[in-house]
C-alpha cells in the first residue's frame, strides 16, 4: 500500500517583481516545518510534508511572511507511488565527484570502476534521492575528507544516501539516526540495494534527546532552524578535533548557523550551490 503525503501546492503570482527573492523567503519559512520534498515547476511548487499539521502550520507561516500577495497556497495530498512513477521518467543519474547517485532502474546502464562508485537510491516523496543541492554539497565534503577507518555519524539520514556514501568511502563504523520510521525503512531498503546493510547501523531516535555517540565526523544535512536551535547537541556528537559537515540551509541562513557553531568550532571549508550552503567545521581540541 502506498502512502499519501500531505502537501502544499504553491503558485507564485506572475506580478511578483523579484521572484528569486520571494522564493528564498518561502524556502526559509518552509525549513521549520519538516518539508520532505519539493517538486518545482515553472511558476509553482508542490511541497510534501510528513504530517498534515506541519503542512497547515507551514501554510499559515507563508501567509504571514508573504502577506498572501506573492504566493497562493492550496493544501493537497500526493500519492507516493504515483509521485515515484511520475518522476521515473525525469530522474537520471547524477555525478558528484567520484560518486554517481542513480535510481535503481538506471543502474544497469552504469559501469562502476576503480575511480567511480555507483550508489542506488529508491525515490520516495519523503526522502532525498541525491539530486538536491544540499545532498550534493555534503557528498563533496565527504569526499574531501579521509574517511577510511574513521567513525561517521549521519544525523537525520532520510534515504541513507550520505551514510551509504560514507561506508563506501571506507568509514567505519557508520551510524545513521532518524526519528521517522518511514525514513528508517527507506534507508534500510537503500542499504540493501548497495550491499552495505552490514556496514551501517540504523537508529530510529531523535538525536537531540538520545544521542550519546561521539564520532570522528558528523554530517547533519538538516535545516537552518534545526541546526541553529540544536547546535549544542550536534557539536557534542563529534570528538575533539573532529569534523562537522553541516548543510540543509540557504546562503541567507548561513551566518546564523555559523554564529551558533563558530567559535569555538573553526571553519575549514564552505561551498554553495543554487542558493544553498554547506560548511565544514573543525571541533575544538578540548
Amino acid at each position: 500500500m502506498s502512502r499519501a503525503w500531505p502537501a502544499l501546492d504553491l503558485r507564485f503570482r506572475p506580478s511578483v517583481p523579484d521572484l528569486a527573492a520571494v522564493q528564498g523567503i518561502v524556502t526559509a519559512a518552509l525549513d521549520d516545518f519538516n518539508p520532505t520534498g519539493i517538486e518545482e515547476r515553472e511558476g509553482s511548487w508542490t511541497v510534501g510534508f510528513r504530517t498534515a499539521d506541519d503542512r497547515d502550520r507551514a501554510a499559515r507561516a507563508l501567509l504571514l511572511v508573504t502577506g498572501g500577495e506573492a504566493v497562493a497556497t492550496t493544501p493537497t495530498e500526493i500519492d507516493d507511488r504515483n509521485w515515484a512513477a511520475r518522476i521515473q521518467a525525469e530522474l537520471g543519474p547524477v555525478r558528484v565527484g567520484s560518486l554517481i547517485i542513480t535510481p535503481p532502474w538506471q543502474a544497469s546502464s552504469l559501469q562502476p570502476s576503480p575511480s567511480i562508485t555507483v550508489i542506488q537510491i529508491q525515490p520516495s516523496m519523503g526522502f532525498g534521492t541525491g539530486h538536491h543541492a544540499t545532498t550534493r554539497l555534503c557528498l563533496l565534503a565527504l569526499q574531501a575528507t579521509t574517511l577510511r577507518g574513521r567513525s561517521v555519524l549521519d544525523l537525520g539520514t532520510g534515504s541513507g544516501v550520505l551514510a551509504i556514501a560514507a561506508a563506501l568511502l571506507g568509514a567505519s563504523p557508520v551510524t545513521a539516526f532518524d526519528d521517522d520510521p518511514d525514513a528508517i525503512a527507506s534507508a534500510r531498503e537503500n542499504l540493501a540495494l548497495n550491499g552495505v546493510a552490514g556496514l551501517v547501523r540504523l537508529e530510529q531516535a531523535d538525536f537531540r534527546l538520545t544521542i550519546s555517540l561521539r564520532s570522528d565526523l558528523v554530517v547533519a544535512n538538516l535545516t537552518g532552524g534545526t541546526l541553529t536551535r540544536h547546535a549544542a547537541e550536534v557539536a557534542r556528537s563529534v570528538v575533539p578535533g573532529g569534523r562537522l559537515v553541516l548543510s540543509g540551509f540557504t546562503a541567507g541562513e548561513e551566518p546564523g548557523v555559523l554564529d551558533a557553531f563558530a567559535p569555538p568550532a573553526a571553519i575549514i571549508a564552505r561551498d554553495t550551490e543554487d542558493g544553498w550552503s554547506a560548511v565544514v567545521l573543525r571541533a575544538p581540541l578540548a
